[in-house]
C-alpha cells in the first residue's frame, strides 16, 4: 500500500501560492524599507570640481562623455561618493534571532509532519 497524500482544492493551492509570494516579496523589501539593507552612499564633492581635481583621466571623461555627463560638476558626487560601512550590533542580533528562530520553527514543524507521515505510512492497521 502506497502513501497517498491528501489532495489540496485549487483555491487551496492559489492562496498557497499568493501567500509564498507575498512573502518573497515581504522578504526582499522590507529590510529595504526598514533601512536595515542597502548601500548607503555618502558623497565629499571637491569645490570647483575639474576632471583633474576629481582623479579622471583622458580614457575617463570620454566615458562620462558617452554616458551623456560632460560636466565635472555632474559627476562630482557619483565620482567622490563613498560607501557607508558602519555597523550596528542591534540590527545583526535582531537579524540573528530572526534567523535562528526562523531555522528552529521550520525544524520543529518538518519533524511534527515527518512524524505524521510516518505514523500514517507505517503505523500497523490490521
Amino acid at each position: 500500500m502506497a502513501y497517498k497524500p491528501p489532495k489540496q482544492g485549487i483555491a487551496g493551492q492559489i492562496f498557497d501560492v499568493v501567500t509564498l509570494l507575498v512573502l518573497t516579496i515581504g522578504a526582499l523589501y522590507i529590510p529595504l524599507y526598514l533601512g536595515l539593507a542597502g548601500a548607503a552612499k555618502t558623497p565629499n564633492p571637491v569645490a570647483n570640481p575639474t576632471w583633474e581635481a576629481l582623479g579622471q583621466n583622458a580614457a575617463e571623461q570620454q566615458q562620462w562623455t558617452a554616458l551623456g555627463i560632460t560636466d565635472p560638476a555632474a559627476a562630482n558626487d557619483i565620482i567622490t561618493a563613498r560607501f557607508d560601512y558602519s555597523f550596528s550590533w542591534v540590527a545583526l542580533a535582531i537579524m540573528a534571532i530572526l534567523v535562528i528562530g526562523y531555522f528552529v520553527m521550520v525544524v520543529r514543524l518538518s519533524d511534527r509532519e515527518y512524524r505524521e507521515v510516518i505514523e500514517e505510512r507505517f503505523s500497523d492497521k490490521r
